[in-house]
């Protein structure tokens, strides 16, 4: 069995401490310094993994979208009809882990950032992109392919704003905005059985 290398392991020392930092200073104060203190490094080693506190914040993007995903496959994996795909996504998209106090701070911070950084953009259009398809998927069958991109759309700025509002509000609970999501998906899904009835 291969050994794991040290890189890996200090780049996600690195990415962890860069979150609490962002938690605990707010983004602009997050300095390397700082970063590198929390991780119990020098700067130095900082710098040996990342280029700098930019390149440092992308990684803990895309660190926490993968989080996310890892969350969703998972969830997903465990689905055997479409409703239950669709709160699958909307449940990993509010679990525990999305509505801990650090990682809430983390998002609203690069959120923040991302209209003056490209790479953060982007990162984030992939994410939209992902939550908008997997919706998609996960509804097709039981809505044809103009009524699951339309309810899709609903489900994910339902998914986004419920999210942010809690995010910006404190709350810690995310049973809440998880019903609200499902039940409008349940709403849009009643809607389709009574004009087909």
């Amino acid at each position: 069995m291969p050994k794991v290398g040290m890189a890996p392991i200090r780049r996600r020392q690195l990415i962890d401490a860069a979150i609490s930092a962002i938690h605990e200073y707010g983004l602009a104060d997050a300095t390397v310094a700082r970063i590198a203190r929390k991780a119990g490094v020098s700067a130095g080693i900082v710098h040996h993994y990342f280029d700098g506190k930019n390149d440092l914040l992308f990684a803990a993007m895309r660190s926490l979208l993968e989080d996310l995903r890892r969350q969703a496959v998972a969830r997903l994996a465990r689905a055997h009809t479409p409703r239950e795909r669709a709160y699958a996504i909307i449940d990993a998209s509010f679990s525990c882990d999305q509505f801990s106090e650090e990682v809430m701070t983390a998002w609203l911070a690069l959120y923040g950032s991302a209209r003056h950084s490209d790479r953060l953009t982007r990162i984030l259009r992939i994410y939209a992109r992902r939550l908008h398809s997997n919706l998609t998927s996960a509804l097709l069958p039981l809505l044809g392919r103009r009524e699951a991109e339309r309810v899709a759309e609903g489900t994910a700025a339902m998914i986004d704003g419920l999210w942010l509002q809690y995010a910006l509000k404190g709350g810690v609970d995310p049973a809440h905005p998880r019903q609200m999501a499902r039940d409008y998906v349940d709403a849009q899904l009643a809607v389709k059985a009574r004009v087909e009835a």
